[in-house]
């Protein structure tokens, strides 16, 4: 898949994934790899900067198989960030589809 296409679509899919539970890093790139290839080092910058704009928090939580997990959580910030986010989401692949399907107005 396209590098550019998962890059403008993580960011809305973290919060999608946020938005039910909390979740640890790496529990998030599991749950993303199962339909769209990314790497561990392609979600950490994003968390960090969704952290230090307010979209998300973290909270430190005891691992039973290692050290303790950093785990994030939306805010209520990131919450209409998401919200906001998912409506352009739709309207953009509604207008893509459009075109793609020869549905354009001439």
């Amino acid at each position: 898949m396209n590098v550019q296409f998962k890059k403008g679509v993580l960011e809305l899919l973290v919060f999608a994934l946020l938005k039910d539970r909390d979740h640890y890093g790496y529990e998030m790139v599991e749950k993303i790899s199962k339909h769209i290839n990314i790497s561990e080092g392609s979600i950490y910058p994003l968390l960090r900067r969704l952290s230090n704009e307010g979209y998300v928090s973290t909270y430190l939580e005891e691992s039973q198989s290692g050290p303790p997990r950093k785990y994030y959580t939306i805010t209520n910030f990131g919450k209409k960030q998401y919200e906001g986010q998912i409506e352009e989401w739709f309207e953009f692949i509604n207008s893509v589809n459009m075109i793609l399907k020869g549905e354009t107005d001439e």
